[in-house]
Parts: C-alpha cells; structure tokens; sequence
C-alpha cells in the first residue's frame, strides 16, 4: 500500500505542474466568462437571438483564453507583429480544429442507441468528450501554438 501511495505522489508531482495547474485555472474563469457573457447578452437584450448570443459568449471566451494562455499559461515568446498574428491564428486553428472534434465525436456517440435513449449517457458522454477536448487543447496551444523558440 505505501508503494502505491508513493508512485500516486510520483504521478500527482508529474502531471500537476504550474502550468497545468494555471491552465486548469484559466481554463474555469473562461468558462464562468462564457456562461456570464452568455446570461447578460440574453437577460439586457431580449431580443438577441440565443445563438448570437452563444457565438458572441463563445468568441469572447476564446479571446480571453488565448490572452491568459499567451501571457500567464505557456509564455508566449513570440516577437513583433507577425509573430503574434501567426501565433494568433495557430491557437484559433487549434481550438476550430477540437470544436469541430467535438461536435463530430458528440455527433457520432449520439447515435449508440443506448446513448441515445437516456439523458444520463447523454451527458456521461459529453463530459468525456469534453476532458479529451480540454486535454487536446492544452497540447495543441502548448507544442503548437505557444511553441517555445529553440
């Protein structure tokens, strides 16, 4: 049993650095970014359709994520202008790219008909989806987009 606990402290200490630790934290206040950005569009502007409303929440969280991953998760080194719009572009790249990947994966789960049929596997699946996603994504802003200089 001590063995265990030992190569589970060994795992934690691997996996929990500082970096995945800010993203993680990061990643919660862009979600509460969305979801509020969200609730204040559709509560002030009744009128504004739902899905505008999610695009522009969505946009939104995007930007914020790609601010706080930039300066505060993976430390952008990029130089000058052209640099950043490069970068800029890898990241949107990279989160159009695990959108879609989710979306496609959602899509293709829904059709189990043992998923299909019950809101519990529902929501068991798109919690699935969403981890792979969020882990797809720290890797694709850390060794793609954020790529360090060599």
């Amino acid at each position: 049993m001590k063995k265990l606990i030992e190569e589970i402290k060994v795992l934690i200490k691997k996996f929990c650095t500082k970096e995945v630790i800010l993203y993680a934290i990061f990643g919660v206040l862009t979600t509460v970014i969305n979801w509020g950005t969200f609730a204040i569009l559709t509560k002030s502007f009744a009128n504004l359709d739902k899905n505008v409303a999610n695009a522009i929440a969505i946009i939104v969280a995007v930007l914020v994520a790609y601010i706080t991953n930039k300066d505060l998760v993976f430390h952008s080194e990029a130089k000058g202008f052209n640099e950043k719009f490069k970068e800029f572009w890898k990241f949107i790249a990279g989160r159009a790219f695990t959108m879609v990947l989710e979306f496609g994966l959602d899509a293709l789960l829904f059709l189990i008909p043992v998923v299909s049929a019950s809101n519990f596997w529902q929501m068991a699946v798109k919690m699935v989806v969403t981890v792979i996603v969020i882990i797809l994504n720290f890797f694709i802003s850390k060794f793609f987009a954020f790529k360090k200089s060599k």
